[in-house]
């Protein structure tokens, strides 16, 4: 996943846009605890939860998982050359990059296919949330891309039906614009909890804001904090964001390569960020699964069925044009 980078008039704009746009409830800055000098079991190296493949030969952009139901739902770029229907002709994968089409993957949690949608006109992929129903699951993506940039300006909600192609503007689809002028619209949640994560773009500058979701739901778009995201400045591709009660977490990194290399270990990073302060309370290098190669980063999501959360992150793997996935999890203490 790549983003284009802030320009300087935007980042000199920062400090006016925190002061701004910060809102941190009262209780929560009074309740924030002093940072632990304990290492977290998060620090530990991810066992391997899950390998597979896609349906295009475009990498993984993001996953959401349906325990009740054993599925992967995972994200992608459409493939270059795929003609979906009521289209006259196949478009290439630049095309596609620019209109913000996307391909819903479900699978089965030993990487079977199970399934899968279009998306036409969403965004890049680069978050997905997923709230759990006994009679289906309803996904939550970003929404109306860009045309300058392919990246979503909104945030959606829809029911999975396979083989569907949604359009931007179709009936079926819970729309929503919370940030007026923003681009990068990335939904994570936390249904235990009952809170929607947006990390989005205003000027070039990223940002996350919490809200409570069932208000979100409703249209009331008042987020309970909103601070810039930490991290930017590393120049680092944003790579995926989780939530779990006071905390959000974010992957950072890229593939290896020239100025990245295997030898290295990576420059994948790890953050747990605290939602009362939008300080960051602990961050380190990722080193699960250095082997894998390209190994970008890609990808968070939460597992709570066990009644222990864990943290669960995706690497791109495997030769250009035949890209796979594998997934890892780890506690979230």
């Amino acid at each position: 996943m790549q983003e284009p980078r802030p320009g300087r008039r935007a980042v000199c704009g920062l400090g006016v846009i925190a002061a701004a746009a910060a809102v941190v409830p009262a209780q929560w800055a009074r309740a924030a605890p002093a940072p632990s000098r304990k290492l977290p079991t998060l620090s530990a190296a991810g066992r391997p939860f899950l390998a597979g493949r896609l349906r295009h030969t475009t990498v993984l952009q993001s996953f959401a998982v349906d325990e009740r139901q054993g599925h992967l739902y995972a994200l992608q770029l459409v493939a270059g050359g795929i003609r979906l229907a009521g289209e006259e002709t196949a478009a290439p994968h630049a095309e596609r990059v620019r209109n913000g089409d996307l391909c819903l993957n479900r699978l089965t949690l030993d990487g079977s296919a199970a399934g899968h949608m279009y998306l036409k006109g969403f965004g890049h992929g680069g978050s997905i949330g997923l709230e759990e129903s006994a009679d289906g699951v309803t996904l939550w993506t970003e929404w109306d891309a860009n045309p300058s940039s392919g990246y979503g300006r909104g945030v959606c909600r829809f029911r999975f039906t396979d083989g569907q192609v949604l359009e931007r503007g179709s009936g079926e689809l819970g729309t929503y614009h919370p940030v007026i002028g923003s681009t990068s619209n990335f939904p994570a949640l936390d249904v235990t909890h009952r809170q929607l994560l947006l990390r989005y773009k205003r000027d070039g500058i990223p940002r996350f804001a919490l809200y409570d979701l069932d208000r979100f739901r409703a249209g009331w778009f008042l987020p309970l904090t909103d601070f810039a995201q930490p991290g930017a400045e590393l120049g680092l591709p944003f790579q995926g964001m989780a939530l779990y009660g006071n905390y959000a977490y974010q992957l950072l990194g890229s593939a290896y390569g020239t100025g990245n290399p295997a030898a290295s270990g990576g420059n994948t990073r790890l953050y747990r960020i605290d939602l009362r302060t939008g300080r960051v309370v602990w961050q380190h290098l990722e080193r699960t699964a250095p082997g894998l190669s390209p190994r970008e980063p890609e990808g968070l999501a939460v597992l709570r069925s066990d009644g222990t959360p864990r943290l669960c992150l995706g690497f791109v793997e495997g030769p250009a044009g035949g890209r796979g996935f594998r997934l890892y999890d780890k506690a979230l203490s």
